[in-house]
């Protein structure tokens, strides 16, 4: 009888247990937060702030989920206020309830929205394609376009912001390029390591307020594009090229990607090749140099005029994109030039010979219309000669005219044929050259 009634006294005392566990864990759904507002600061960080539920639970550790709309960046944290930086071009809502406990699969209190609106305006005044690039980590530079209904005399000016100003600034020369306008302001990288993980606030509108002003975030890790490098040697060694240059400013070498572009005169092509690590491990480069990479290009004739240019951009190592590439460096020329002399030579020789020739032609082509076109007797003269004095004799004078006649056609006839015995003549001199060549 004793056995039984332990057992009996352990299985109330389980029965006990468990409910008092179920009294004491919270798994009611709780009140709703009160008092959730939104406000802006600075250009594009939006701040909503909430105050506990009211009724809640004494026994419950409130903790908060959030997400924005279309559940996106969901979060649950025992803070009361949420911030995130975001372009104010559209409308951005956030939701927010209560529960009590970190399990995310736990049913939260009803949700409470609260939106923000972008400013008031014409959608189409407001500026398009707004993007910036951060120029070798020391000033950015802004363009866009302007609205479809936009004035062209509009006045713009733009306004940035990062964690590193105490206030907003405003970029002070506005500029057009073609159709775009655009603005740079200084923006130097700092010595806090986590400066480049934060974002430039942008925001581009008119001084009269008639158009819609426009945002952007620009991530401090994206759109870099570094300044050219300089080439700072060539050199050859055992039939390669060897390639040493110094990288653009507030960079490291881990952080960039490469291309070295080789021209050679002589076969007149170009090769280009891509550079991962570029390290100066080479006896023959210049050791000790700060800032400075190498590269050994192989293959390379030494007799023949060789040019190199080289490009970079930032790689994915330090940076989240690696499209923009500088542009390219001046270029540096290593090995023997071709001798110019023969082309001089020529260039003063063939002149020469052509202006000869055409003399020659010229001499020739006199002779060859002789040939082809002879002289034809005038027949006015010879008119005015038959007609020209006339007496009473007639006969006479016709008798005279006959003779004259005749004596002018026999010139014509001699002249002929010492013209046509010429013509053989030089044609036969000139089959006989033929003949002994």
């Amino acid at each position: 009888m004793e056995r039984p009634a332990r057992l009996c006294g352990l299985w109330a005392l389980l029965l006990c247990a468990g409910g008092g566990g179920g009294g004491a864990a919270p798994t009611e759904t709780q009140p709703p937060v009160t008092n959730l507002s939104v406000s802006v600061e600075n250009l594009c960080t939006v701040i909503w702030t909430w105050n506990p539920p009211e009724g809640a639970s004494p026994n419950c550790s409130l903790w908060y989920f959030s997400h924005f709309g279309d559940k996106q960046d969901k979060k649950l944290a025992p803070e009361t206020r949420r911030s995130k930086e975001v372009p104010l071009n559209e409308k951005i809502c956030l939701q927010v309830g209560s529960q009590c406990s970190t399990n995310e699969s736990e049913k939260p209190s009803i949700l409470v929205e609260k939106c923000i609106s972008p400013p008031e305006g014409d959608p189409e005044s407001a500026v398009t394609e707004l993007q910036c690039i951060w120029h070798n980590l020391s000033y950015m530079k802004c363009s866009w376009l302007p609205g479809r209904n936009t004035s062209p005399d509009t006045n713009y000016t733009l306004y940035y912001w990062h964690r590193s100003l105490e206030k907003i600034r405003q970029c002070e020369e506005i500029y057009k390029e073609g159709q775009y306008f655009g603005c740079s302001f200084d923006l130097t990288k700092v010595k806090d390591s986590s400066f480049e993980q934060h974002s430039v606030q942008i925001m581009v509108k008119d001084y009269a307020g008639k158009i819609k002003p426009s945002f952007n975030i620009v991530p401090l890790t994206s759109r870099v594009k570094p300044d050219p490098p300089h080439i700072k040697n060539l050199s050859f060694h055992n039939g390669d090229l060897h390639v040493q240059w110094e990288n653009p400013q507030n960079f490291i070498s881990r952080c960039l990607f490469y291309e070295v572009e080789v021209n050679n005169s002589q076969t007149e092509t170009h090769n280009v090749f891509s550079v991962q690590e570029a390290k100066c491990q080479n006896p023959e480069f210049e050791r000790n140099v700060e800032n400075t990479s190498c590269f050994m290009v192989p293959g390379v004739l030494p007799d023949t005029l060789n040019t190199v240019r080289i490009r970079v951009k930032t790689n994915k190592l330090c940076y989240e994109d690696d499209k923009l590439w500088s542009n390219w460096s001046q270029e540096m020329s290593i090995g023997k030039k071709r001798n110019s002399t023969l082309y001089i030579t020529m260039l003063l020789i063939v002149p020469v010979i052509i202006a000869g020739a055409i003399i020659v032609l010229l001499l020739y082509l006199k002779r060859l219309k002789i040939i082809i076109f002879p002289p034809i007797p005038d027949p006015g003269k010879i008119f005015k000669e038959m007609f020209g004095d006339q007496n009473d004799d007639t006969l006479a004078s016709k008798e005279l005219w006959c003779q004259h006649l005749l004596l002018h056609w026999k010139k014509y006839d001699i002249y002929e044929k010492q013209t046509k015995e010429e013509t053989d003549s030089v044609v036969l001199i000139e089959n006989l050259k033929k003949a002994s060549q």
